[in-house]
């Protein structure tokens, strides 16, 4: 029966002149445990946590139902064109075949870089968590320089199980997330029952300075938390070539890891600022303290250091997680014969059937990443605002092309998923996604840094990335016409 399960859904693949290389084995629960990985509140929110209450103080959390809302409209997008479009690649393959060629190549590699960016900043947290567990793990002195250190071992080790294959990298996601889900709903269940105010002192505003919007400014500033942790959530339909019936349980996937998500986060904020003995304490909204700090003030040493630990081990699932969305659409793009070096990052092993050359090249570029910010204070706040303006880029550029086409009113259209609810519902994906952008992008001192540089480092790198992207496109057009005769 899996067989025949298998070779029903490499129809597919054969209808676009693929061979089935990739191993199918996710089921459902695996789907949706590699979306709720790639979230993972209990990296996100922990990691950055102290940023949104820096700037705003205990209301910062309201800016999560604000992102939950924008994104869920683009997830809502995802799932119709993972259902339509079950490949490897995510929104790679989904932006190429919905609209423009060059677009949908450009898709791939803003999208490719803003995940190898993710992978190092991912990697950075174990810096906020596992010195709160041991002081031991403070082996350098300075907190960049150790946060660097942690990072690359963390990225080796995932890379070591990337490279094993889908069985193993599956298996380990679903025990992860089980972990986080339990240790999730362990500490907000615990956080309320120490709770020492009520939910009214999540409108309490502490606002730190800010240079521009006024009494807005604190609390767009604040949105990065929340939009750190709400992207990512299309790893399902990334992985769809590895999922029996993708057409059916990759869109399920989606929606349902980012409700989860957005559930449980809003619960875990809001019991922690009841919980919070002292919410005027600046360590609360230090990076030297954040919810690590919080969490072991409310529930003692011990029992805060286990579930700092539950924190350490979804940072690792995380990152695999990232690791395992990244080499696919590297594999996805090489596969076509997008992106230089092709003939040797479609390698897939013939034992494992895992992209293992994509995974091990993901893993040098963000390792190296890290090195080279090694001396950077700002570097973490600034990896994590970089990543989320570039991953929802790629987003912007799939939905804008979707809704383009729903416009056009083409028969292939999505209909069946979205029906009528089509171009509304692109068309607040792409409204949503330009303000995103804008917002975190936006030069702030207190989250890029003080030199000019630093504060524009989201508009440069971006305008540097778009040039390198039409540079690479140059060269790799050729192989890309030749693909394309062949199929």
């Amino acid at each position: 029966m899996q067989d025949r399960t298998a070779t029903e859904d490499d129809r597919d693949l054969a209808h676009e002149g693929y061979r089935p290389q990739l191993r199918r084995r996710l089921g459902g629960f695996a789907a949706f445990a590699a979306g709720f990985s790639y979230l993972s509140i209990l990296t996100g929110i922990v990691q950055n946590f102290h940023l949104g209450y820096r700037e705003a103080g205990p209301a910062f959390i309201w800016t999560w139902p604000i992102v939950f809302a924008g994104q869920f409209m683009i997830a809502v997008c995802f799932a119709g064109l993972a259902h339509e479009y079950p490949f490897c690649g995510g929104v790679y393959a989904w932006s190429g075949r919905t609209g423009s060629a060059f677009l949908g190549w450009l898709t791939g590699w803003v999208y490719l870089a803003s995940l190898i960016v993710t992978l190092a900043a991912v990697a950075l947290a174990w810096q906020i968590t596992l010195p709160a567990v041991w002081p031991g793990f403070q082996m350098v002195e300075e907190p960049t320089r150790n946060a660097a250190i942690l990072g690359t071992i963390l990225i080796t080790i995932s890379t070591a199980l990337n490279a094993v294959g889908t069985r193993w990298l599956a298996a380990v996601m679903k025990i992860g997330v089980i972990v986080e889900l339990v240790a999730a709903v362990l500490l907000i269940v615990l956080l309320g029952v120490y709770a020492v105010r009520g939910p009214g002192a999540t409108f309490e505003i502490q606002a730190g300075p800010t240079d521009e919007f006024g009494a807005f400014g604190p609390f767009l500033a604040a949105a990065v938390t929340a939009a750190y942790v709400m992207y990512g959530f299309d790893t399902a339909g990334t992985l769809a070539e590895e999922t029996v019936h993708p057409r059916r349980r990759a869109p399920r996937a989606i929606l349902q890891a980012l409700v989860a998500a957005a559930v449980l986060g809003m619960l875990l904020l809001i019991t922690a600022v009841t919980g919070a003995p002292d919410l005027t304490d600046p360590r609360v909204g230090s990076e030297l303290g954040g919810l690590p700090f919080l969490i072991k003030q409310v529930l003692g040493e011990t029992l805060g250091i286990v579930f700092v630990g539950a924190s350490v081990c979804a940072i690792f699932v995380c990152t695999l997680a990232v690791q395992a969305s990244t080499a696919r659409i590297l594999f996805a793009m090489a596969r076509d014969r997008a992106i230089p070096g092709w003939s040797w990052l479609d390698r897939i092993h013939p034992v494992q059937r895992s992209p293992r050359a994509a995974a091990l090249v993901v893993g040098i570029l963000s390792c190296s990443l890290l090195v080279f910010n090694l001396n950077s204070e700002q570097m973490m706040t600034a990896l994590v605002c970089v990543s989320i303006v570039w991953a929802n880029l790629a987003y912007l550029l799939t939905t804008g092309q979707l809704l383009a086409r729903c416009l056009r009113k083409r028969p292939q259209s999505p209909a069946s998923f979205l029906g009528s609810w089509s171009v509304p519902v692109a068309g607040i994906a792409v409204a949503w996604g330009v303000v995103l952008i804008v917002n975190i992008g936006w030069p702030r001192v207190r989250l890029y840094g003080t030199e000019w540089y630093e504060q524009f480092a989201a508009p440069l790198f971006t305008t540097c990335l778009l040039v390198m992207g039409a540079i690479v496109y140059r060269i790799v057009k050729p192989t890309l016409v030749r693909r394309e005769e062949l199929r």
